[in-house]
């Protein structure tokens, strides 16, 4: 690729950047995504797949902003995996329908779940015990089950999707300067030093790397904040670990817990741990996050033995916009200065409600959706590995 010329070019191959791409597309604009690294090698990849649809937000038993906002979610999103959305991710497979809230024998957590069932009812059955799934399904267990009607998604499969859909128009490239030329467009140099990319609106989706793009553009707003995690991850076979999708309810509106589970072949079951466990494992080495995550879980689940399982931990910053307090915003966020549109979708399951927001903020300026085709040549992306699929060391 060189001194090639394209209406919009977006930066960062995460789900962020891909779906904005598959919807400018779609909607006759002349757009494409630069990758510095392979899609979703980041904070994509991290996720845990889920779909919310704001139950989680509303356990303490009230309908807060960041529950409305990701209300319709999931249900744009199953349209999309029945190729009748905004983007087709038909190809797409499913984890699981459903995600599962799960609460012990305490009070507070059999309140919450109460409240929560009351305020989503709509969204959310309360299990019978018969009806419970494995690890629940068992005397053992005296707690009560809440089934969601939140599907969760194998990431890589989405990203692949998108990928294979518009792999002439996402290409591989490390940005290392952007400089504005005298007739107004946006010139993209690679690492090596050569001029790539002109373009006239530049759309950056890329998560954390969106600081480091800013200021190459020379521009001190917006702000970002990181949020880290450290995640644990713990493997054995899947006749130790079976396949659970599900939130332990806590007394807050945080789950103690948030449990995905993903094939790693040759049998082998990887459990994805995430809540508060993650949040309040920030600070801790590595064997310190993997005692204190066995510790909870034999709290959690003191009727299953966890003595055969390896682990890991994979520490993670969510990028987020600037919050004065540091809080997690409420919804996508989109800002645009000059010709220059930067992103954040917050959540896995909002990045629809943030490509909205771009698309409004194309029409306002005026970016034409001309309907051009394009012929740009360059290095073409492959999509990232998942954490567990890329970990080398396993602790027991």
């Amino acid at each position: 690729m060189s001194d090639q010329s394209v209406d919009i070019t977006i930066i960062g191959g995460g789900i962020a950047g891909l779906w904005t791409l598959a919807r400018l597309v779609r909607d006759g604009y002349q757009a494409v995504l630069l990758e510095a690294d392979s899609l979703g090698c980041v904070q994509t990849g991290a996720s845990q797949g889920i779909i919310h649809g704001g139950t989680k937000y509303a356990l303490t038993g009230k309908l807060t902003h960041s529950a409305q906002s990701i209300g319709q979610m999931p249900q744009r999103w199953k349209a999309c995996l029945q190729g009748q959305g905004e983007v087709d991710l038909s190809r797409v497979a499913k984890l699981s329908d459903h995600q599962y809230l799960w609460s012990n024998n305490s009070l507070a957590s059999r309140l919450t779940g109460f409240f929560a069932s009351k305020v989503m009812s709509s969204r959310m059955q309360h299990l019978k015990p018969a009806d419970y799934m494995p690890p629940f399904n068992r005397q053992d267990f005296q707690g009560e089950v809440y089934q969601l009607d939140e599907p969760v998604l194998d990431i890589k499969t989405v990203l692949e999707a998108i990928r294979t859909q518009y792999a002439d128009r996402i290409l591989q490239l490390r940005v290392k300067t952007i400089r504005k030329n005298t007739g107004g467009k946006y010139c993209i140099e690679d690492d090596k030093g050569r001029a790539e990319l002109c373009t006239g609106t530049l759309i950056l989706t890329a998560g954390a790397g969106n600081e480091t793009l800013l200021n190459t553009l020379g521009m001190d707003k917006p702000k970002m904040q990181r949020r880290p995690l450290l995640m644990p991850m713990l493997k054995a076979s899947e006749s130790v670990l079976p396949r659970l999708y599900a939130h332990c309810l806590g007394a807050s509106a945080l789950p103690k817990m948030t449990i995905t589970s993903h094939a790693l072949g040759k049998g082998q079951m990887v459990w994805y741990l995430g809540g508060e466990i993650a949040e309040q494992g920030v600070g801790r080495s590595d064997k310190e996050q993997i005692r204190a995550a066995k510790k909870e879980l034999h709290k959690l689940m003191p009727w299953m033995d966890f003595s055969a399982c390896e682990w890991s931990v994979l520490a993670i910053d969510r990028a987020e916009p600037e919050m004065p307090d540091g809080s997690r915003p409420a919804e996508p966020a989109v800002f645009t200065q000059d010709n220059i549109i930067t992103a954040w979708p917050v959540k896995l399951a909002m990045t629809p409600l943030m490509t909205d927001k771009i698309l409004d903020q194309l029409k306002q300026r005026g970016i034409p959706d001309n309907g051009q085709q394009i012929n740009i040549l360059g290095k073409p992306a492959r999509t990232s590995e998942l954490p567990w699929e890329k970990t080398q060391k396993w602790l027991t």
